[in-house]
């Protein structure tokens, strides 16, 4: 299972999205192992401005799984951000969120986001 994501959903959805991307993230879903997460849906929604958008993203909402984020992601966010602060590297809430939902799930990220690979370097800190 590979958590995707916005920016990858992003890339995928748009008709001019990064070529790379749109592979990765089609590959995912012809294999059946791409996943959303409520963090991923929200940012995706906020997004959504045209009935196409809406039902396209509609219609990933209803076939891919969503990962639970229950008190173990929040506890991993907790620890992923104490660690960005010591070692100085700012992330946003939301990328903290997608990764601790991830990390607790035990599942890879998909992702465009430079956020990701520092957070990724951090993974097996934030289990301590």
């Amino acid at each position: 299972m590979t958590l995707v994501d916005t920016s990858s959903w992003i890339q995928f959805l748009r008709r001019n999205g990064d070529t790379t991307v749109k592979k990765r993230v089609s590959d995912l879903l012809h294999e059946g192992s791409a996943s959303l997460c409520p963090v991923v849906l929200a940012e995706l929604w906020m997004g959504a401005r045209s009935g196409k958008d809406r039902s396209d993203l509609q219609e990933l909402q209803d076939v891919l799984p969503c990962l639970e984020m229950d008190l173990r992601v929040w506890e991993i966010c907790y620890r992923l951000a104490s660690i960005c602060c010591r070692k100085g590297t700012p992330v946003p809430t939301s990328d903290l969120l997608i990764a601790a939902c991830a990390f607790s799930h035990d599942t890879a990220i998909e992702s465009s986001d430079k956020h990701f690979v520092i957070l990724t370097e951090y993974r097996v800190l934030s289990r301590s």
